[in-house]
Order: C-alpha cells, then structure tokens, then sequence
C-alpha cells in the first residue's frame, strides 16, 4: 500500500504528474506554430522529481530549479496561465514577459548554478535561524561544473540545511553519464565533502518522497547538506533545436525501455492495482487537466505584450514593484 497519502492526495499527485506533462506537450506545440519565442527544454519523463520533492517541502523553503524545471514550478503551485504568459513573452508573465522559458521565476539555465544560489539561501536561513530548507536541482551534465564542487564544499564546511539534486536523465545534451563520469553513481561523492549522498529511482515518485522527506528533515534539524541523485531520463532531445538536427546519440530500444517506467504510466496503474481509486475517477483527472491547460494558453494569448517604452525597466532589482529601494533601512 501507499503510506502517508489518502485517496484525494493520491488523485492529486497524479493532476500534478499529468499537468507537468500537458503543460510542456504543449510548449512544444505553441513553440513549433511560433507562439513562444526561444529555446524549449523539456524534462518529460522526468515529473516524478518536481512532483516528490515538492510534497516534503514545507512554506518558506525555497527550490532552485534547472532549465527544465517547468514541471516543478506547477507542483509547487504556480498558475499555468502566468507560466504560458512568460513563454509567450507577454507583460503579465511571471517575469514580466522577459525571462522566458529558459529563466521563468526560481528557474535558471546558467549551468550548475543552482547550486550556490541554494547554498547562499542557506546560508541565509542559517543565519536568520529561520527553520528552513534550499533544494538546488542540477543535471549530471551540471555535477561536472567547477560551481558545484564550490557550492558543495561550502555547504558542507558551514553545515548548511540544502538538499543538493542531481537530476541525472542519462545525458548532457548528447553525451552519455557513462562517458563523462568515472564512477557508477554520482552521489558517491557526497562522501569527498562529508556528508551523505543517496542515488534512487528518479521515475518513482514515492522513492523520491520518502528519500527527499528524510534529507529535507536532516537538514532542517541542523544536520548539514545531502546529495540526492535520482535516475531518471528525458524521453524527448535536448531541446526543440537538437530535435530538428535529429542526432541519433541513443537508440530507439534504449527510449522505448525507459518509457516503460513512465511516471505518467505507472502511477495510474499502481492506483488502481491497490485499489486506490477506479479509472473514472483518473479520467475526471485527465479531463480537469486538459481544461486547465487549454485555459490558460488562451488566457495567455489574450494577454497583452509589454509595453516598447518599458523595454529597459526592471534590469535592476530595486525597479520591481513591492521591492524596496534600500534594503537595510527597510
């Protein structure tokens, strides 16, 4: 049986895990007719992380989430029609129409840099004594980066509260884990900067909530920072760009065999196996998400574009309504 979650939590993991999944389904579709400028990176396949962690999280912990952090952003709750309007570029996006998809709020496609905005929000909540937790998401294409090393080994010379992710999909871009690290599981080298690494099923969204609840906890009880490595894959490319250059770096067997751990698959299929709920009551699921979605790609292409004169506004922090000019007089 699943521990911890009744039946409605249970319908609710699964909207979270289909929402992740229509939601970038559809930036593909929007950004192949035109509709969103700029590059798209998917992470489907990969929605059992966002979707785990995201239920261990506690008000006032902060995430910082990779390029393909979409998914994750939605389980977490933010609204849809404000994540499209962004994509689309238009001024009632998240940011304003000006990040994109590439940097959508809590989002950064800086390579591994993820890593030392937790370890700063960390070290914020350290010194505030404030009762909270930094996640930081990075791919195993990012655990090869010179500002991950740093950033771990700061955390573990401060005993930090963050969790450090490794979403590792197999592949950065197109070269495989298995050319671009020596050893077999990446949190092995937790054990270089003294503290703990655990690598698990990235597909199964219970794994990755029981194995994240314990890290988060650990860290927020004053015991340090972790490393969390969950296996997992992306069934799409890279990006939309690499798509259309059809690269043939893995083969179809190989996408075919990791497809049969979909999340999106398997989660269902496990409801009903223990009886947790019937079919209908996931179709419901899937009808109310469908509508979701289609909702808010028309609330954003209702949405209006910036304003030209406004180009230049909000390059600094201080131009952001809500945001105080001085911050230590405030």
């Amino acid at each position: 049986m699943i521990e911890n979650f009744d039946k409605d939590k249970c319908l609710d993991i699964y909207k979270y895990l289909k929402l992740g999944r229509r939601f970038e389904e559809k930036t593909i579709e929007l950004g192949n007719q035109g509709e969103i400028p700029g590059s798209l990176h998917a992470g489907i396949g990969m929605e059992a992380i966002g979707v785990g962690i995201s239920l261990a999280l506690k008000e006032g912990d902060l995430t910082f989430k990779t390029h393909r952090g979409h998914s994750y952003m939605i389980a977490e709750g933010a609204e849809i029609k404000y994540m499209f309007s962004e994509l689309m570029g238009k001024a009632n996006g998240y940011n304003k129409g000006r990040g994109g998809s590439m940097h959508l709020a809590g989002i950064s496609g800086v390579l591994g840099s993820t890593t030392h905005m937790a370890a700063g929000a960390a070290l914020a909540f350290k010194l505030r004594k404030e009762n909270k937790v930094a996640v930081a998401y990075f791919g195993d294409g990012a655990s090869n980066q010179g500002p991950v090393h740093e950033a771990m080994n700061m955390a573990a010379i401060w005993q930090l509260p963050v969790v450090f992710v490794c979403e590792n999909n197999q592949y950065a871009v197109t070269t495989s884990i298995n050319y671009s690290s020596h050893i077999k599981n990446l949190s092995e080298r937790a054990a270089a900067y003294g503290f703990t690494g655990v690598t698990i099923d990235g597909m199964d969204v219970i794994e990755v909530y029981n194995s994240a609840s314990k890290l988060i906890d650990y860290a927020r009880n004053g015991k340090g920072p972790s490393l969390l490595e969950c296996r997992a894959y992306r069934f799409l490319d890279h990006s939309i760009g690499t798509a259309n250059l059809k690269l043939n770096y893995r083969s179809v067997g190989e996408i075919e065999e990791w497809k049969k751990r979909d999340p999106i698959i398997t989660w269902p299929e496990r409801l009903i196996n223990e009886k947790i709920c019937t079919n209908d009551e996931l179709q419901k699921v899937d009808i109310l998400v469908e509508k979701i979605i289609n909702d808010a790609v028309e609330f954003a292409r209702n949405s209006k574009l910036p304003d030209p004169d406004e180009a230049l506004k909000y390059m600094y922090s201080s131009e952001i309504e809500g945001i105080p000019q001085s911050g230590r007089d405030s």
